[in-house]
């Protein structure tokens, strides 16, 4: 189901129903974001026309309708991103924003926790979603996850984006995330000496058996 928002109150024609957001929403939306939670510095993107370019569209909700800065594909219209997360998440939907002519992406699909994903792996691995995407909503258009048990404990998801609507190559402006954010429990420090037998330690186990058994000492 996809949810698109429309400066002028128009309806858009995604794979789902459309509809306004209204204000109670947009508190949601704001609320929900999972954007600080996003390790940024490891956003990867493969196809890129600029290196670089899939974490400058990773961007906090009021940035959203930002056009400055892209990812687009380069060598022909498919693109993969893997956004991984600081902790874990429980992931609700996904929100995109791109152009409304034929370089936006029409088909996604999502992969979770599996950022060894690429384009020798993606078409013969099973993903965990797929959409097709609305076509000139004008705004962000939101994706919810369907099946909720799947995306409950979310560390990396990886999209790919593997058709648009005609372009050679193909353009978004704005990827956001919804959902609940946990943090990962530090894992016990196992240190080398716990691991590491002591000599002197065995060698005062002997002496004490041995005065048990004999009844004196030197």
């Amino acid at each position: 189901m996809s949810h698109c928002q429309h400066e002028h109150h128009e309806h858009g024609h995604g794979h789902g129903d459309g509809h306004d957001h209204t204000h109670d929403e947009e508190d949601a939306l704001v609320k929900d974001s999972l954007y600080e939670k996003i390790d940024r510095e490891h956003v990867c993107g493969l196809n890129e026309s600029q290196p670089g370019a899939a974490k400058t569209v990773i961007k906090p909700w009021h940035e959203r309708r930002d056009t400055t800065q892209i990812v687009e594909s380069d060598a022909d219209e498919q693109l993969i991103v893997t956004v991984p997360f600081t902790g874990m998440v429980k992931l609700k939907s996904i929100l995109l924003f791109g152009p409304q002519d034929a370089s936006a992406p029409a088909k996604l699909k999502v992969y979770v926790n599996r950022d060894d994903i690429d384009f020798d792996t993606v078409d013969s691995t099973q993903e965990t979603q797929a959409w097709e995407l609305a076509h000139g909503a004008g705004d962000v258009c939101e994706y919810h996850t369907r099946r909720l048990a799947k995306f409950s404990s979310v560390r990396s998801i990886t999209l790919f984006f593997s058709e648009n609507f005609g372009d050679d190559v193909t353009r978004l402006s704005y990827i956001g995330f919804r959902g609940e954010w946990t943090k990962i429990p530090a894992q016990p420090i196992i240190t080398a000496y716990e691991l590491r037998p002591n000599p002197a330690d065995h060698k005062n186990i002997l002496e004490e058996n041995t005065l048990g058994a004999t009844g004196y000492s030197k």
